[in-house]
């Protein structure tokens, strides 16, 4: 796939989404992506192989999410995987600063090596368990794409999130079970459907905040 190609339906996408990207911006992220599928023959760090599919599930399904980050500091992608939604949010957000942790070690060595190639001085890359990991600071986001279900991101988490900071989830078809099973110490304050260029399936963000009430 050539990189006009790619490089147009990124910025179809962009234009789509209404963001604001510099043309830095947009090489970065192409950048990205080609490292990711270089990276990817060798290591199988994402079932998607197709370009262009990798250009509307994987950037421009993180960006999507973009309006919903504004006005934080400090931003955990937890399970980021080859950095989704993370790498791609860190391009558009130089300001906020973004821990992107995985357990995977052959996708934390791309994720260093990803950072490193793209300068992103704003990205840190983590090889831990969530359980585990204890973070210098708190966070005003803990963001994931890829978590099994809110419940055991709620409880595997909760350590990582400043009190006045939120949980952003993203998930395809609104999880009625699993919002089922949040317990009255958190409370989904907003759920939102999010739209993703040329993207049939549903997409949904879940916002969600510590309550204190443990009765």
């Amino acid at each position: 796939m050539r990189l006009l190609e790619k490089q147009q339906a990124l910025e179809a996408g962009i234009k789509s989404l209404e963001l604001d990207c510099s043309s830095k911006q947009v090489d970065q992220l192409l950048k990205y992506l080609e490292m990711l599928e270089r990276w990817n023959k060798a290591f199988n760090l994402t079932a998607i192989r197709d370009p262009i599919q990798m250009v509307r599930l994987h950037l421009l399904d993180s960006l999507a999410i973009h309006p919903y980050i504004q006005g934080v500091e400090r931003i955990i992608d937890v399970g980021t995987g080859p950095g989704l939604p993370g790498i791609p949010l860190a391009i558009l957000n130089p300001e906020i600063n973004f821990t992107l942790l995985d357990s995977n070690g052959k996708k934390t060595r791309f994720l260093f090596q990803a950072i490193n190639d793209l300068a992103l001085a704003n990205a840190t890359e983590v090889n831990q368990r969530v359980e585990t990991y204890q973070a210098k600071q708190q966070f005003d986001i803990v963001l994931s794409r890829a978590f099994s279900s809110l419940s055991d991101m709620l409880s595997q988490c909760e350590h990582l999130l400043l009190d006045k900071g939120c949980f952003l989830a993203m998930k395809g078809k609104k999880p009625d079970s699993e919002l089922s099973q949040i317990t009255k110490v958190y409370k989904v304050v907003d759920l939102l459907e999010v739209y993703v260029p040329h993207i049939d399936s549903e997409r949904h963000l879940i916002k969600i905040i510590k309550t204190g009430d443990s009765t």
